[in-house]
């Protein structure tokens, strides 16, 4: 029997056999091998036009080298940080790249082999010690890794290449070059945190780490404050005042759920406790928390949140299971075109993610009936007895592009408020091979999408004096396995999604993970 929430709208049929089957795949290998670095910056070739108002830096995340000597690595994850930097100034664009020089960087190269364990990817023990060395070593905790190639963050005011460890690096976001180490373990009692902080507007950043010690595993939300101005002028890596403001105990403590990401409205957060049941709980700041349940699913990115008439409304990339995140090795990602990478174990068995909506009453008591709708809201159709009904937040268009993730919105002015466009990656590939604009509210979908290019998660930005919520920009970071060193800087018109021009470089750049737009004052 298909749980509640899949009986809408036939929602019950598994995402993978909802979109089209597809064939002839071509081989992405191209996209996952190591690179070199462009350390200094290069020009482009402009073909159409870059907006003149743009002035600032694209920075773009992700592995980019795959192995060190014989050693070699078996997840995408686990490749070691590249960083990537469009500059655009004038109508003009120069790109530079830069390996982060972590520990694990600096110690895998030192030895010419990997020496530092990392997401799928066991470092094998020291072949110069003696045999009871190697031995032994076999049995000890890895550490934590310091290869920070998920996202770009900001804590006051300072830019963070960062990971899902405890450990992030300080970087120059004009440079890239990379600085100290921090560990936020030395700030607050975590062991973690995501790579996915949320700002208000006054300067604060939340974030969400794990804890655990004899009492229990804990998710805790973590704030830290606005910059102080007088320490603007200081170089160096700056937490102080951090804290956690809430700590939520594991349902299952010796079975904690993986998380990649949170919701933040502008009173509420929400954090997911994933992947065998789904546990909403709602998080107000005065550490107050309330559960609510919901068939199973996976979500790693979240679109936004905002508060309406006494409800949350939530929406969120979700997937039927989490198979996926193990499913993205390297040996996978390789595999030759046609049968091999699309034969029925690997893309066309893929779980596909696709935006759906839930409601979450927030004045929910004692008193509150067990078995009544309490979703009063129009122009929804989420459910809300138990939380377990949820609304598909697109049409069936939108199969035949393989779904979505990465999904931006126009962040600064409406994150945690009503809202109506989305940008996101289609995926008919393994990769991302389209660029999706979504109105909520009509759920019609506009696609910039062309064979063999894929393109980088979208990020928005908005045109000085935008009077509208799609004023403005999308960019996207294209590349193609199909022919050497032709990559380029995509930019878009946010509204009609028409190109407006790109920036060729001649350099290969691996596929990626996140970027941030870094505006230039």
């Amino acid at each position: 029997t298909p749980p509640p929430l899949l009986r809408v709208r036939n929602m019950y049929i598994p995402s993978r056999q909802r979109c089209p089957q597809a064939s002839g795949l071509e081989s992405l290998a191209p996209l996952v091998r190591s690179v070199e670095e462009t350390p200094s910056p290069i020009p482009s070739t402009i073909r159409g036009t870059i907006p003149t108002w743009i002035n600032g830096s694209f920075l773009r995340n992700g592995p980019g080298k795959f192995e060190f000597g014989k050693d070699r690595y078996n997840h995408w994850f686990d490749g070691m940080a590249l960083m990537h930097q469009f500059h655009i100034c004038e109508g003009n664009v120069t790109y530079n790249s830069r390996f982060l020089q972590s520990d694990s960087y600096v110690c895998n190269s030192e030895k010419n082999r990997i020496v530092v364990s990392e997401f799928g990817t066991l470092a094998m023990p020291d072949p110069c010690k003696n045999i009871f060395a190697r031995f032994f070593s076999r049995f000890q905790i890895p550490k934590a890794t310091d290869n920070a190639g998920v996202n770009f963050v900001k804590y006051k005011g300072d830019f963070y290449a960062s990971t899902e460890t405890n450990y992030m690096r300080r970087i120059d976001p004009q440079s890239l070059e990379t600085k100290e180490k921090v560990d936020w373990s030395q700030y607050i009692a975590v062991n973690s945190a995501t790579a996915h902080p949320h700002y208000d507007r006054e300067g604060a950043t939340y974030n969400m780490g794990n804890s655990y010690s004899k009492s229990g595993f804990f998710y805790n939300i973590i704030r830290v404050p606005p910059p102080e101005e007088k320490a603007a002028t200081e170089d160096s890596a700056d937490l102080t005042g951090a804290k956690v403001i809430c700590s939520i105990r594991a349902a299952e403590p010796r079975k904690p759920s993986y998380y990649h990401s949170f919701v933040m409205s502008e009173n509420y957060i929400v954090f997911i406790e994933q992947p065998l049941k789904m546990d909403l709980m709602k998080l107000m700041y005065t550490g107050m928390v309330v559960m609510y349940r919901a068939a199973p699913m996976l979500t790693l990115h979240q679109i936004n949140a905002f508060e309406d008439s006494g409800f949350l409304v939530m929406d969120m990339c979700c997937a039927d299971d989490g198979e996926v995140i193990g499913d993205f090795t390297l040996g996978n990602l390789r595999r030759d075109s046609g049968e091999e990478m699309d034969k029925v174990n690997f893309y066309n068995s893929l779980c596909r993610n696709l935006p759906r909506r839930y409601i979450l009453p927030l004045t929910v008591d004692e008193q509150t009936p067990l078995d009544q709708d309490l979703v009063t809201l129009r122009n929804y159709t989420a459910t809300a007895k138990k939380t377990k009904q949820g609304e598909e937040l697109h049409s069936d268009e939108l199969l035949q592009y393989g779904g979505l993730e990465f999904p931006q919105i126009n962040y600064h002015h409406y994150n945690g408020r009503p809202y109506r466009y989305f940008y996101s990656c289609g995926f008919g590939h393994v990769f991302s091979d389209s660029l999706l604009k979504m109105d909520i509210h009509t759920k019609e979908l506009k696609v910039w999408r062309y064979p063999g290019l894929y393109p980088s998660e979208p990020v928005f930005v908005a045109s000085p004096n935008a009077t509208e919520e799609d004023d403005g920009v999308v960019l996207s970071v294209i590349i193609t396995p199909r022919k050497e060193k032709s990559s380029f800087l995509l930019v878009l018109d946010a509204k009609t999604f028409t190109e407006l021009g790109r920036a060729e470089v001649p350099v290969n750049i691996p596929y990626g993970t996140h970027g941030h737009y870094c505006m230039r004052h």
